[in-house]
């Protein structure tokens, strides 16, 4: 197994008859979830997705992939929420948060469109001269500001650089299969085009298009990636909560939101978890987060922000709890070194593994956090493989619907997005939203 979760550090919170109370409401949660009968039915195309994806567009991928790391030193990949965060947590969790720093045969990758900054853009484009350039632009409709103004610059740029011709071997939208602007603006141009599927939400959709692409061009084997999460749907669609340890996470959290705990703190202990942590934030933070209900979804890497956050966390409100993700195995080794001068009276750990301190010290924190009156569920995770991905991603997909589910709330819509939206829309002078730019006005 993969994934496997451990209740060691929440046994003075939560009993065991306060899960089992809640087991029969988590099978109902699954049984909507199987039977595509619940609120939001109609975006669980991610359910079975791992065995039911599009071969052909899966080989058209890797093809595609392998074009990319032939004609372009950088790949930039634009869109923004679920249209990056899940391949950039990919690559970050399965080759380095610094994978443009290291030596490599394939391009660096890039991201935009995520944000409205000036000197982001403007540094990007700065480090894009003088190389060949790929874009994967990734928006369902083409018209969400961030990504549709990024693609407006290197669209452009791509152009002037190649021509209209030469462009077109450069340029990759994934977007809607049929309908939509962008869709239609891609086919007239003549770009290649990937599938935003109908029924998969975009913070469920790393295991489509979406994410395959970018994350094949940065080498990972998305071969290995699906199978982890076949893996994990062939498990954690089990009504058996023995067996599924996703049934058993979103039961936990929910115990515990009963209790108060109405934050919870995504911990991990090496720098390649943050893209992931961030990846977490928005799968729960979007699916929870609505009707006034939810736990608010937050995350930490340390050790480091033991050095921060570690004392809130120890002593400040009880109104939290942590999930720590532990990957066992983290596929590299470092020897503590002696050193005759003992400066630093660390020579009492010279000869250890680097990782058995990170361990040691996740051990500790665990210990202290729980004296601290902090519930602590910890996941482990077996290595960063494409295959544990894989699993890890089906794994935190399935629990979330399922909590969703026993929360009350539809864990596929995403409503209060649209609000700033409007507004911004309002003040930009957007045609048609003349009133409401008045409105807004007096209250500035």
């Amino acid at each position: 197994m993969s994934l496997t979760i451990s209740t060691n550090y929440i046994k003075k919170f939560v009993s065991d008859e306060e899960i089992s109370n809640l087991v029969p409401f988590a099978q109902q949660a699954l049984k909507l979830v199987l039977n595509k009968n619940g609120a939001g039915n109609d975006f669980l195309g991610w359910v079975n997705l791992p065995k039911n994806y599009d071969k052909d567009e899966f080989k058209r991928i890797k093809i595609a992939a392998e074009k990319i790391k032939k004609n372009s030193d950088i790949l930039v990949v634009i869109g923004i929420g679920g249209s990056y965060l899940g391949a950039r947590a990919a690559i970050e969790f399965c080759k380095s948060p610094i994978y443009n720093n290291l030596k490599k045969d394939t391009p660096d990758i890039y991201f935009a469109g995520n944000n409205i900054s000036t000197t982001a853009l403007s540094e990007l484009l700065s480090i894009c001269e003088g190389k060949d350039i790929s874009v994967n632009v990734i928006s369902k409709s083409g018209t969400t500001t961030e990504p549709a103004i990024a693609f407006r610059v290197f669209k452009k740029l791509l152009i002037e650089k190649y021509g209209e011709d030469e462009a077109k071997n450069h340029i990759f939208v994934t977007t809607d299969k049929a309908k939509g602007t962008l869709k239609k603006f891609s086919d007239e141009a003549g770009y290649e085009t990937f599938v935003v599927p109908d029924d998969v939400g975009g913070r469920y959709s790393v295991l489509t298009a979406v994410g395959l692409l970018p994350i094949a061009v940065a080498g990972i084997d998305i071969d290995k990636m699906m199978s982890g999460a076949c893996d994990a749907m062939n498990k954690f669609t089990s009504d058996n909560i023995n067996d599924n340890e996703a049934m058993k996470y979103a039961i936990i959290r929910n115990v515990l939101l009963r209790k108060g705990k109405g934050t919870e703190i995504l911990v991990g202990y090496e720098p390649y978890m943050l893209m992931f942590n961030e990846w977490w934030k928005q799968l729960y933070g979007e699916s929870e987060g609505k009707d006034k209900k939810g736990i608010f979804p937050a995350s930490v890497i340390f050790s480091t922000d033991l050095h921060s956050l570690g004392q809130y966390i120890q002593d400040g409100q009880r109104n939290l709890f942590e999930t720590v993700i532990n990957v066992k195995n983290p596929g590299a080794k470092f020897v503590i070194p002696e050193d005759s001068a003992n400066v630093d009276g660390l020579n009492f750990i010279a000869g250890k593994e680097l990782d058995y301190v990170n361990k040691t010290a996740m051990i500790a924190t665990l210990m202290a956090h729980n004296d601290g009156g902090v519930a602590n569920i910890l996941l482990e995770l077996e290595d960063r493989s494409a295959y544990s991905f894989g699993y890890a991603v089906y794994f935190f997909e399935m629990a979330c619907a399922i909590s969703g589910y026993i929360l009350g709330v539809n864990p596929f819509n995403q409503p209060g997005v649209e609000e700033y939206k409007k507004n911004m829309f309002a003040l930009l002078g957007k045609p048609g939203y003349e009133d409401m730019r008045d409105e807004l006005k007096k209250r500035m």
